[in-house]
C-alpha cells in the first residue's frame, strides 16, 4: 500500500494503535493455550511427548522457515491482507487443533504457526508507515507488552476452564479473540478506505504513488541500512536464544540448583515473563531521554545480569528472574524500533523484518534443545546458562553496534520522513 495522506494517517493512528493491540493478543495466545493442559491433551489423544512438544516447538519452527515467504507476501500484497490471513488463520487453526483427532491437532497448530508469521512480519510495517517518527518506540513497545500480557491471561485462564469445560472448549475459547480481531480490522480497513477517498476528492487528486527509490530491491538499499539489518540478525539471535532457553528451562534450573518445588519454580518462571511489561515500556521513556544507545546498554546490563547471577549467586533467583524479564520486553521493543525507524518503505520493513526474524526464530528452535543436550553430557546446569550467557553477550556486541549505525544513518533519513507523515 502506498503512503498514507498525511490527514489521513494523524485521524487514523488511534485506530490503527487500537488494531496492532487487537492483533498482538491474538500473535502469543494462541501458541501458549495448550501449555497449561498439555497432560490432559496428552492423555486424551494419545500424543507422544515429542507430538504435544511440538504443541509450542512447531509455531516458532515455523515463524523461522516461513519468516521469508511471509515478508514477500507482504511486500505484494500489502500489510492489512497479511493482518486478516493472520486472524482468519489463527482461527481456522484453533477451530481445527480443539476438534480433531492426533494429526488434526497438530496440522491446526502448523496453521496457527503460519498465520502467526505474517503478523509478526505485518507489525512492523504498519507501525513504520503509521507512527509518527517519535511514537515509534512507545507503539512498539505497547505491542511487546500486549503479547506478554495476552500469553499472561491466556496461560492463568486456560487451566481453570479445562477444569469445569474440558481442554478442546477451554482452548477454543480463545479463538474469540480472532474474531474480535478480524471484525476491528474490517471495520478499521473500511474506515481508512473512505477517509482516502474523501481525501482525495478534496484535493481533487489522488495520492501520489511512491516514490521509485523506495521500491528498490534489498541489494540496492543502502549499505548503513543492510549492515544495520545484518547485526539486528545477530542481536535478535542473541535475545531469541537467550529467551526460549530461559523459559523452557528456568523452572528446572530452579527445582534442581535451588531445591524449588514445581509450584515454586514455576512462579518465580512467571516472573521472566511478567516483567517483561515493564522492558517494554522502560525503552520508550529511557530513549525519549538519553541517547539512543543509552536504552540498549541498561538492557543488555539486565539480560547479562541473569545468566551471571544464576551463576554467582543463585540464592536471589527471584532478581535474577525480573531483571531477565525487564531485559528481554525491553530487547524486542529496541531491535523491532531500529527496524521501523531506519527502514524506508513498507516493502524494505517487510524484508528488513523477515531477515531478522528468520534468523532470530531459526536460533530460537534450536537453542532449547542444545542447552538440554548440555544439561544432560555434563550432568548439571553450569553448561546452559553458560550458553545463555554466551547469548546475552552477543546480543550486548551486536546491538549496541547496530543502534550506533542506526543513530547516523536515521539523522540522514528522518526529515524526508516527517515530510511525508506531515510531522
Amino acid at each position: 500500500m502506498n503512503q498514507p495522506d498525511p490527514s489521513v494517517a494523524r485521524r487514523m493512528l488511534p485506530w490503527m494503535v487500537v488494531g496492532i493491540v487487537v492483533l498482538a493478543i491474538n500473535l502469543r495466545a494462541p501458541i501458549i493455550a495448550p501449555t497449561a493442559v498439555l497432560g490432559d491433551i496428552q492423555d486424551d489423544t494419545g500424543l507422544s511427548a515429542a507430538g504435544v512438544g511440538l504443541l509450542t516447538g512447531l509455531p516458532v519452527l515455523l515463524f523461522a522457515l516461513v519468516t521469508p515467504i511471509a515478508g514477500k507476501t507482504i511486500g505484494r500484497f500489502g500489510a492489512e491482507a497479511a493482518v486478516l490471513s493472520c486472524l482468519t488463520g489463527v482461527l481456522l487453526g484453533t477451530v481445527l487443533r480443539s476438534i480433531g483427532p492426533p494429526w488434526l491437532v497438530l496440522a491446526g497448530t502448523g496453521i496457527i504457526g503460519f498465520a502467526i508469521t505474517l503478523g509478526n512480519i505485518a507489525v512492523p510495517v504498519i507501525i513504520r508507515r503509521e507512527v509518527p517518527w517519535s511514537q515509534v518506540s512507545m507503539v512498539t513497545g505497547l505491542y511487546s507488552a500486549t503479547m506478554n500480557v495476552g500469553s499472561m491471561i491466556t496461560l492463568l485462564g486456560t487451566g481453570p476452564l479445562a477444569a469445569v469445560i474440558g481442554w478442546r472448549w477451554a482452548v477454543a475459547i480463545w479463538g474469540g479473540l480472532a474474531v474480535l480481531g478480524l471484525v476491528y480490522w474490517l471495520f478499521v480497513i473500511r474506515l481508512r478506505v473512505r477517509r482516502s477517498a474523501l481525501f482525495a476528492a478534496s484535493e481533487e487528486a489522488s495520492a501520489a504513488p511512491e516514490p521509485a527509490a523506495t521500491r528498490r530491491p534489498w541489494r540496492e538499499a543502502p549499505p548503513e541500512f543492510r549492515a544495520i539489518i545484518a547485526l539486528l540478525v545477530i542481536t535478535f539471535s542473541g535475545q531469541s536464544i537467550a529467551y526460549y532457553t530461559t523459559t523452557t528451562w528456568l523452572p528446572s534450573i530452579l527445582s534442581d540448583t535451588g531445591g524449588l518445588d514445581s509450584a515454586a519454580a514455576g512462579g518465580t518462571a512467571s516472573l521472566f515473563q511478567v516483567a517483561a511489561i515493564l522492558g517494554a515500556f522502560g525503552v520508550p521513556l529511557l530513549a525519549a531521554r538519553t541517547k539512543p544507545w543509552v536504552p540498549v546498554a541498561i538492557i543488555a546490563a539486565l539480560w547479562i545480569s541473569l545468566p551471571v547471577g544464576l551463576l554467582l549467586a543463585p540464592s536471589s533467583y527471584v532478581l535474577w528472574a525480573i531483571t531477565g524479564g525487564v531485559a528481554q520486553g525491553g530487547g524486542f521493543t529496541a531491535i523491532f524500533s531500529i527496524i521501523a525507524r531506519t527502514a524506508g518503505s513498507d516493502r524494505e520493513t517487510a524484508s528488513a523484518s523477515a531477515r531478522v526474524q528468520g534468523g532470530g526464530y531459526l536460533a530460537a528452535t534450536l537453542a532449547p534443545p542444545f542447552a538440554g543436550w548440555l544439561g544432560n553430557v555434563t550432568d548439571g546446569w553450569t553448561a546452559p546458562i553458560l550458553l545463555i550467557f554466551a547469548a546475552t553477550l552477543t546480543f550486548t556486541i551486536s546491538g549496541l553496534l547496530a543502534v550506533r549505525i542506526s543513530g547516523r544513518f536515521r539523522g540522514g533519513g528522518s526529515a524526508s520522513r516527517r515530510e511525508v507523515l506531515g510531522e
